[in-house]
């Protein structure tokens, strides 16, 4: 099958502490899954690119299917992945990724043996560059994928992701987006990304990771964009929350500000991937930046009113399509 949406980059398996309810222990997650699923409520057939070891539980690969996402692309690596990914959130909705002992024994829960050993991604990468086993391998995409009608890279290490970014790119695959990891978007790297944005559809950092790409610089987020747009970007998404996003066309020079859409919080993971997703969507359906950032508004709310990456799948028919009509009309251009 040659995918409509292809979305590459690793998967996880989820221990989260809410900041209510009961922990989520061993669950399907991981950056390319939450931005399939979020996509998927728009109709287009999506897929994920990612490898996992053989320890990767089979039925969750039929669930992918239930939902829709292929999983044609996945790379079954030899042995066992170690990608395990902890997150613990406040009542404040602060997250913090490190210490799960520290965090079970503070509301009095059992410590899962799975987690015995668990250290976060920023201890284990030792710097940007070194290679994560869970990355895709650019020899094992298969041909058909190369086909797809577009793409969105989800964080990954600078190589591997830059790898991939040419393969696609030699393909001549139309639509490209990137959310950067948050490892190389430092000062002393603004240059090397010439090479990752040029030509690229859209390149989607959060605001954290933009200012720390331009620390000590400036303060102006609209300077940022711009400046990133020179490298030859055709458009600037920065994610800003519950700020919504800001927008730069580089080509035409111009700036949107879309608010995020108002919704109830229950878990924040993957949010920020499901905008990705419903981005993606949208664009490859009309090519306007302005609408797409929209159905990524939309999907974002969809995906955090639930838990677990295939939550936006099961809501109400036609409260996407609601939302979006909803949203339109308060884009601003700055």
């Amino acid at each position: 099958m040659i995918p409509t949406l292809l979305f590459a980059g690793r998967l996880e398996r989820e221990y989260i502490l809410l900041a209510e309810g009961t922990p989520i222990l061993d669950r399907p997650g991981g950056s390319p899954l939450y931005a399939a699923g979020a996509a998927s409520i728009w109709g287009q057939e999506t897929a994920i690119l990612a490898r996992v070891g053989e320890d990767y539980p089979n039925q969750w690969l039929r669930q992918f299917a239930e939902y829709g996402i292929s999983s044609d692309g996945l790379q079954i690596a030899p042995g066992s992945l170690d990608i395990r990914s902890f997150r613990a959130y406040s009542k404040s909705l602060e997250l913090s990724r490190s210490n799960p002992v520290k965090h079970f024994a503070r509301r009095e829960l059992t410590f899962p043996k799975a987690l015995l050993g668990y250290r976060p991604p920023e201890e284990k990468e030792r710097i940007d560059l070194d290679y994560h086993p869970a990355t895709p391998l650019v020899t094992e995409i298969p041909p058909e994928y190369l086909q797809a009608q577009a793409l969105h890279l989800t964080p990954l290490d600078f190589k591997g992701q830059g790898q991939i970014l040419t393969a696609f790119r030699v393909a001549s695959v139309k639509i490209i987006t990137l959310d950067p990891s948050p490892r190389y978007m430092t000062p002393n790297r603004l240059q090397d990304l010439r090479f990752i944005l040029d030509g690229l559809t859209a390149f989607m950092p959060s605001e954290e990771e933009l200012r720390a790409l331009f620390w000590g610089e400036t303060h102006d987020l609209w300077a940022m964009a711009e400046e990133v747009g020179r490298f030859g970007c055709q458009l600037i998404v920065v994610k800003r929350g519950r700020e919504g996003q800001l927008i730069y066309d580089a080509g035409a020079k111009k700036r949107w500000e879309l608010p995020a859409y108002s919704s109830r919080v229950a878990d924040m993971t993957g949010a920020g991937d499901a905008f990705c997703g419903g981005f993606l969507a949208g664009f490859q359906q009309c090519e306007d930046p302005l609408r797409s950032a929209a159905y990524g508004n939309v999907s974002a709310s969809l995906s955090m009113e639930g838990s677990g990456p295939f939550y936006p799948l099961d809501v109400l028919p036609g409260l996407a399509q609601a939302r979006l009509d909803a949203l339109i009309d308060l884009i601003q251009e700055v």
